[in-house]
């Protein structure tokens, strides 16, 4: 069987990439995987999602992107 995969690359600050990452651990972790990347002075969140069905990669792609704009958007408040 065939799988689908997508890809999130997020890039800037670590502390923000570790505040990011630490939004969207509780948000079924099984169904991804993320890492931290140091690039430079910045850091990059990448996080894949693997799945069976387009369907559910699209779910779960629009999960993520959710919660890491809810917090991406307190980090902006905070700074």
């Amino acid at each position: 069987m065939s799988s689908v995969e997508a890809d999130i690359i997020w890039a800037g600050p670590r502390e923000h990439a570790e505040a990011l990452l630490a939004a969207i651990s509780p948000d079924d972790p099984e169904s991804f995987e993320a890492e931290i990347v140091e690039i430079g002075e910045d850091a990059e969140l990448r996080i894949s999602v693997i799945g069976e069905h387009l369907k559910t990669v699209r779910s779960t792609v629009d999960d993520l992107l959710a919660c890491l704009a809810a917090a991406e958007s307190s980090l902006d408040v905070n700074d």
